[in-house]
């Protein structure tokens, strides 16, 4: 029956009318009651993912600067002679045996003169001494001869002792003078021998007055200054990369060492001049004990365009491996330990992993998860152990960072 049709009915008693229309309301506010009762909430959509097999590249950052691989000094190798021409300028690129500079000649041209001079004169002596010495081989030829003919008469008693004598003397005198000259010979010899060797130094240092660079490359540093007085003690006046390699010298904790090898690959980030591709050359042997670094050097090659003494760092990929890994944002680091929320039958559950490399977007888990399981793709704070959820997986859930040596 009908609202309408129980008033109709009752209405004949207006006490009856009065009972029935409160109860009418009671039972639409118990209608309204049962309408309002909330619903059971559903759980939060949270973006997942699997975690995969991937490969992992251990990439080191260092830094350093730029250095030649080998810098040759070029300096004068003469004392005291004044710098009259600069023949090469800073960024020049130099062959070896080309002359940079050019040191005065006139005090090396007067010796040079001089010591000419002296030969001459002792060659003069020397053409002298050797006549004389054919003079005196004669003359010994003859008071020899005279000696031995006065001898036999001597024995004989023809000849007078004091002939003899005489005879004898002038024998020994001119076997003396010849001796001496010899001698004087071997002098004059002696002497022209020194000057000589004196004429090839002074020709090695009239040589050297062309200050030349030892060896091809690029002038890094000139400090040469024309009137400059020349000191192989001082500055050297040219600095050259030798055949234009460069080289960044970089320095390296040393619980990091253990993973280089010469020849592994790095890229190099230079500003202002980008990415260059380089190689591990040199894996130093010695960690100081002060700041415990040790030292690598990454070849460049031959690059004109960089310059000495520029900031760089280097991606040195010092391993790879294939494990298994997830998104960086995963993992949740609580003091010194790291976290995981891992889905298991629509719940997520804490769990403790070890984490290793990260290389780009992803991370690797060492310990504490195994290949196929889901976790909360972006570990928060507002979600608990044992929280239900809705997964929503990820369409692209990592990123991936370039080798050093390939493009992205």
């Amino acid at each position: 029956m009908s609202s309408a049709m129980a008033l109709d009915f009752f209405g004949r008693s207006p006490l009856v009318r009065m009972l029935l229309i409160a109860f009418l309301a009671l039972a639409a506010v118990g209608d309204a009651s049962a309408d309002d009762t909330p619903p059971k909430a559903k759980p939060p959509v949270v973006t997942v993912a699997e975690a995969r097999t991937r490969s992992f590249v251990d990439n080191l950052l260092v830094t350093g600067s730029l250095v030649a691989r080998d810098e040759v000094l070029v300096g004068p190798e003469i004392d005291g002679l004044r710098l009259t021409e600069l023949l090469a300028e800073e960024g020049d690129t130099v062959a070896g045996g080309q002359v940079l500079a050019r040191l005065s000649r006139d005090i090396l041209e007067a010796q040079i003169a001089q010591n000419a001079a002296s030969l001459a004169k002792t060659q003069a002596v020397i053409e002298q001494v050797k006549n004389q010495i054919v003079e005196s081989e004669a003359t010994l030829k003859q008071a020899e001869d005279s000696f031995n003919r006065v001898k036999p008469l001597r024995e004989s008693g023809t000849v007078s002792q004091a002939t003899f004598d005489e005879r004898d003397a002038a024998f020994r005198t001119a076997r003396a003078r010849l001796a001496a000259q010899r001698e004087g010979l071997k002098l004059a010899d002696a002497e022209q021998a020194l000057i000589l060797a004196q004429r090839r130094e002074l020709d090695v240092k009239l040589a050297r007055t062309d200050i030349r660079s030892p060896a091809s490359g690029i002038v890094s540093r000139r400090t040469a200054r024309v009137g400059a007085v020349s000191s192989s003690a001082g500055d050297p006046l040219f600095r050259v990369i030798r055949d234009g390699e460069v080289e960044l010298d970089a320095e390296v904790p040393e619980f990091h060492m253990a993973k280089l090898r010469a020849g592994q690959r790095a890229r190099i980030e230079i500003e202002g001049l980008g990415a260059r591709e380089g190689r591990l050359r040199l894996v130093s042997q010695e960690v100081s004990p002060t700041t415990r670094l040790g030292r690598v050097r990454i070849s460049l090659g031959n690059t004109p365009d960089l310059r000495i003494g520029t900031f760089a760092q280097a991606l040195i990929g010092a391993g790879k491996r294939d494990a298994v890994g997830v998104p960086a944002t995963a993992v949740l680091y609580k003091n010194d330990s790291a976290t995981l929320l891992v889905v298991v039958d629509g719940k997520v559950r804490e769990r403790a992993v070890k984490p290793g490399i990260l290389f780009g977007d992803n991370i690797e888990i060492r310990e504490g998860l195994a290949e196929g399981e889901v976790v909360v793709m972006r570990a928060a704070s507002l979600l608990r152990d044992g929280d239900e959820i809705a997964p929503h997986f990820a369409e692209t859930q990592t990123a991936t960072m370039p080798l050093p040596g390939t493009t992205k």
